[in-house]
């Protein structure tokens, strides 16, 4: 063999063992590659990744079930389902109901001396419903209507209203209904002696009013609107009844309403008042609600269990999310002294003063149970104050619970599953930042390799074209 040949397949080896020259995708072998250096090194924290999203997940999940059992129980104490019950001797003369989350104690007498009563006015007749009332305006003053005098209230606008020429009895009216906003109502009323107009105010004696209409014609009869004047001193039967408040009687203490609803009652309780029962006083009186009471902590420690069984699940020495986390300890070790919780800091002696001695007792595996000898031995001794454990102040259950959840869950606390939640978000952020240096990183030895692979390629096909041309130029040529 020549020297051309030697060359020839010199230059074919180097050209078969890179695998140029067979359609090679430079390109694609510098991603494979490129993807190959980097590919461990993403792997492991791709997975760290993974393992911080399951952490977070199951943290964030366990804080929304402790904050959700707070709220939970708050709103069973709001929506007044423990409040104490009223009963009342007379009930025809009144309703006794308790705001949620108030706890009015003991009994007192009740006699209702007067009802609130609102003004009602009836006008003069017209034809019908359909007659014009005239053009003007309607002024509305209201005020006090004592016997013949009126004395107008200055704190309150008079209420002006505009009436066209097409203006109706029936339209009248509902504009007064509409504009006076329920200071008055007013409808059509068609009765023997025809159409009349009918106006109520609101219940109280500062809401009488007086009508003081301006009408165009200034002629006193249907169809001019000064028909409809009022007042107390000219007054020729339109006041059907007057204005006034409430007068009732409380452990013989006098008190006005300018309403039948009486509120700022002792205790917060308020009563609805719907009959006089002058010289015969009734009882209003409470009584606690203890089996409410029982079912709120039944509910309460089946809601505290589940919250046992989750921490118990995600805080698993092998397999658990949690298992390995500081603030999921230090949550196992506060629900594990719960029953000390106090809910009633300034207990008297032999009054409950925490979560155990309304019954919450924990197991020796970490789970709750309601011991119903506590709780009745506290209901028993002292209904009332266990009552009041049961509202939404400062202090009980709830308020004492609400304390722990927000503690146990606080964001800026690194002790507690909050901490561990923003934690484990820095390290999640830590971690993307990572990835996207892996990726800047290995974008950009592809780049690199893909400039080097092609470069060399061109240049083993300038060198195989060149052994081309020296075989076809210089090789020996058959004498024969």
């Amino acid at each position: 063999m020549d020297v051309f040949s030697d060359m020839e397949n010199f230059g074919s080896s180097i050209l078969n063992s890179l695998g140029f020259g067979n359609g090679i995708n430079y390109s694609q072998l510098a991603t494979d590659i490129a993807e190959a250096s980097f590919g461990f090194q993403r792997q492991t924290v791709e997975t760290r990744r993974e393992t911080l999203e399951a952490q977070i997940s199951a943290a964030s999940q366990l804080r929304s079930s402790i904050s959700g059992l707070a709220s939970a129980l708050g709103d069973r104490i709001r929506n007044g389902e423990l409040a104490p019950q009223a009963s009342i001797g007379n009930a025809a003369v009144a309703r006794a109901t308790v705001p949620a989350g108030l706890s009015p104690r003991g009994s007192f007498s009740l006699e209702v001396t007067e009802l609130a009563r609102s003004q009602t006015l009836v006008t003069g007749a017209y034809a019908s419903g359909t007659a014009l009332v005239g053009a003007g305006t309607l002024n509305i003053r209201f005020g006090t209507v004592d016997g013949a005098s009126f004395n107008p209230d200055a704190a309150r606008d008079p209420l002006a209203i505009t009436v066209t020429a097409d203006d109706t009895l029936a339209t009248l009216a509902a504009k007064i209904t509409r504009e006076s906003r329920g200071a008055v109502s007013a409808y059509v009323a068609q009765g023997t002696n025809g159409a009349q107009l009918v106006l109520k105010g609101a219940e109280g004696a500062a809401n009488g009013f007086v009508l003081e209409p301006v009408g165009a014609g200034g002629a006193a009869a249907p169809g001019d609107l000064s028909y409809l004047a009022w007042a107390p001193a000219t007054d020729a039967g339109e006041l059907r009844g007057t204005a006034g408040d409430a007068t009732l009687v409380l452990d013989t203490v006098e008190i006005t309403s300018p309403t039948n609803r009486v509120t700022g009652l002792p205790g917060g309780f308020t009563l609805e008042l719907t009959a006089t029962n002058v010289g015969a006083p009734t009882t209003v009186s409470f009584t606690n609600d203890s089996s409410a009471i029982t079912s709120v902590m039944n509910d309460f420690v089946a809601a505290l269990n589940d919250v046992a069984a989750q921490l118990n699940t995600v805080a698993a020495p092998l397999g658990g999310e949690l298992g390995n986390d500081s603030g999921a300890r230090e949550l196992r070790r506060e629900l594990s002294a719960l029953s000390r919780l106090v809910v009633n800091p300034n207990a008297a002696p032999g009054e409950p003063r925490t979560l155990g001695d309304l019954g919450v007792a924990i197991n020796r595996d970490g789970t709750f149970r309601l011991d119903p000898v506590p709780l009745n031995r506290a209901l028993e001794a002292s209904p009332e104050v266990v009552a009041g454990l049961f509202t939404t102040g400062a202090t009980g259950v709830f308020a004492a619970f609400d304390r722990f959840a927000r503690e146990a869950t606080l964001l800026g606390d690194p002790g507690s599953l909050g901490g561990s939640v923003q934690r484990y978000e820095r390290q999640l952020e830590q971690t993307d930042e990572r990835l996207a240096r892996i990726a800047e990183q290995q974008e950009a030895l592809r780049e690199r390799l893909s400039r080097e692979l092609i470069a060399s390629g061109r240049r083993v096909s300038a060198a195989q074209s060149t052994l081309e041309f020296v075989r076809a130029n210089f090789a020996p040529r058959d004498e024969n």
